[in-house]
């Protein structure tokens, strides 16, 4: 896997945005390497921080392969960040990630820690009718990370996946069990040491 492009926003107003009113879900790409802060992709704003500012979603992470498959979904181009992702790769299937695998990117060590979840911003956005169940029935959702070593980073480095969690939780089986598929929230409960949370989703999904 490698890093195609990396992308940031600044923070516009949009009447579209929800109740913030702003929105930097527009990234574009940058030609210089950038520095990795605890927060995410040095330059790279965050409008709604009570939402989009936990650490755990520090850096987005979307694939190329997945972009051209909504091409051919939607039947018009999408260029690297329009989907609001920090960095576009390619080569690997990121919602096959496990959460806490961690990845050397550049000199900044990441860790999976989730999910995409899409929001009513990401829907004004991107203009589409039932944007937002598309995206969720897709299960194409990219993935979050959370900034373990502080470091930089360009288009071009490779992606190192230097640990692996073991038996965990996929990205993809974490996305789909909480959108309420029974069969992916069975496999998350037969990983040994699965959250709590897990448990009590089970119980109102499984009754």
């Amino acid at each position: 896997m490698r890093i195609i492009s990396v992308n940031v926003g600044r923070s516009v107003e949009a009447e579209w945005a929800g109740s913030a009113g702003r929105t930097a879900i527009d990234k574009r790409a940058v030609a210089s390497r950038v520095a990795v802060l605890v927060n995410g992709v040095a330059g790279d704003e965050r409008a709604d921080r009570k939402h989009h500012g936990a650490l755990d979603h520090a850096v987005y992470v979307y694939a190329r392969e997945d972009y051209d498959w909504w091409e051919a979904e939607l039947g018009r181009s999408l260029r690297d960040g329009q989907f609001g992702e920090n960095l576009t790769t390619s080569g690997f299937d990121v919602n096959d990630a496990v959460v806490g695998d961690r990845w050397r990117v550049g000199s900044a060590l990441l860790e999976v820690s989730g999910p995409r979840i899409p929001c009513a911003v990401f829907r004004g956005w991107m203009g589409e009718q039932g944007w937002l169940k598309r995206f969720t029935r897709a299960a194409r959702p990219g993935v979050y990370l959370r900034v373990v070593e502080l470091g930089e980073l360009g288009a071009g480095d490779a992606v190192e996946v230097v640990s692996r969690a073991g038996a965990g939780v996929t990205v993809l089986d974490w996305f789909r069990a909480r959108h309420g598929d029974r069969d992916a929230l069975r496999r998350i409960l037969e990983v040994p040491g699965h959250g709590a949370e897990w448990d009590e989703l089970a119980g109102r999904l499984l009754r």
